[in-house]
């Protein structure tokens, strides 16, 4: 391993900078944190743009440490990852960014794929002149995840796939429940949308104590600027054309696999096959947890993705 912030190679370039103004089977289970308020949004950072195209918009936090790449999932903004970014900037330099036609970024092919997904994330990387950098891909950014980790394993220190699946077929599709809220949040208008997304994201019981307005606002986060119709069936049919069962036992990495218990968008089931398929993986369940896991338990999954990336580096 190289040092942490000693390779140059892992400095963010002046031209990049100048843009930018659970051991196995452990089990967390309901905790204080699911009760109070969770910080919704980090302290702004200037939206960067890739020189290369089509343009794809970058936020960077933190200037020490490794670098983190947050990847995230179906037809959001990078913007939902301020739970672990406003955390982890303390110590690591941290990136999230807004797929092509998500957000800032500008309208990419008709039909992606997830490993041209992939690609753009490295595109990232390059921009920012890290040769290498922890992964953390959540739900399609999962799947985004596997395959840079396949395509490029020398760009990754660690990889970390939450609430995501490697393509098995019908088992890969939602619970019935959850299609039925998928479909009235993807079709739904914004009241619709604004009653749907709650639920296919929380069990009943996290919704019942969260602060509404805290709720609000991260909603306001994840729903304010819809993805076009456009984006979002680009992004459904490299999801149905995602598979990497079969590779996955190449991945020789470090991987933490994160399981919520509750998710109904992805089954909890799809995360017990990564763990079969990937050598060494470790994985951390959240029993009490749905698929918005990252802002949920966010104050332990940080702590998780610490403990992670550090016991790499040491």
């Amino acid at each position: 391993m190289d040092p942490i912030g000693d390779s140059n190679s892992d400095r963010v370039s002046d031209s990049a900078s100048d843009r930018v103004s659970a051991s196995d089977g452990a089990s967390v289970s309901d905790s204080a944190s699911d009760r109070v308020s969770v910080r919704v949004s980090v302290r702004a950072s200037a939206s960067a743009l890739t020189a290369s195209g089509p343009r794809l918009a970058y936020r960077v936090f933190g200037t020490r440490g490794a670098p983190v790449l947050f990847v995230m999932g179906f037809g959001m903004s990078g913007r939902v990852w301020g739970p672990q970014v406003d955390e982890l900037r303390h110590g690591y330099r941290c990136c999230h960014y807004d797929h092509l036609g998500v957000g800032d970024s500008e309208e990419g092919p008709l039909f992606p794929t997830i490993r041209s997904m992939a690609a753009d994330s490295l595109r990232i990387m390059d921009d920012l002149c890290w040769d290498r950098a922890h992964i953390v891909g959540v739900s399609m950014g999962g799947m985004i995840a596997q395959e840079i980790a396949l395509s490029a394993p020398d760009r990754c220190r660690t990889l970390t796939l939450i609430a995501t699946h490697g393509g098995a077929g019908l088992g890969s599709f939602p619970t019935l429940e959850g299609m039925w809220l998928f479909l009235r949040g993807l079709f739904g208008g914004q009241a619709t949308r604004l009653r749907s997304v709650p639920r296919l994201l929380y069990p009943d019981h996290y919704l019942r104590t969260i602060d509404p307005l805290t709720l609000k606002a991260h909603m306001q986060e994840r729903l304010g600027k819809p993805a076009s119709l456009r984006t979002v069936f680009g992004h459904m049919q490299a999801v149905w054309r995602h598979r990497t069962e079969s590779r996955l036992a190449q991945i020789d990495l470090p991987t933490l696999l994160v399981r919520p218990g509750k998710d109904i968008l992805i089954r909890p089931t799809q995360t017990d096959r990564l763990a079969k398929r990937i050598p060494h993986a470790t994985v951390l369940r959240f029993e009490d947890a749905g698929h918005g896991v990252t802002f949920q338990k966010a104050a332990e999954l940080n702590a998780a993705l610490r403990d992670h990336f550090l016991h790499t580096e040491s």
